[in-house]
């Protein structure tokens, strides 16, 4: 089975985190909760996500459905 390699990126001063699964060219559209927007390719399949106002997640868990 081939590894794959996750890459997270976090910046402080933005409180924003991003999450790589694949290191292609690909853009990013919203899901359904405003802190989070998905990084698709052309074909639409996932490549990664990111979090805005990663600090706020202190008090509950974030759950979004990716598409």
């Amino acid at each position: 089975m081939a590894r794959k390699i996750v890459k997270l990126w976090y910046d402080p001063e933005g409180d924003y985190l991003e999450v790589t699964f694949e290191q292609r060219e690909g853009y990013f559209r919203e899901t359904e909760n405003d802190q989070v927007m998905e990084k698709v390719d052309r074909e639409g399949n996932i490549l990664g996500f990111s979090v805005l106002k990663v600090s706020k997640l202190q008090k509950a868990p974030l759950e979004v459905v990716l598409s």
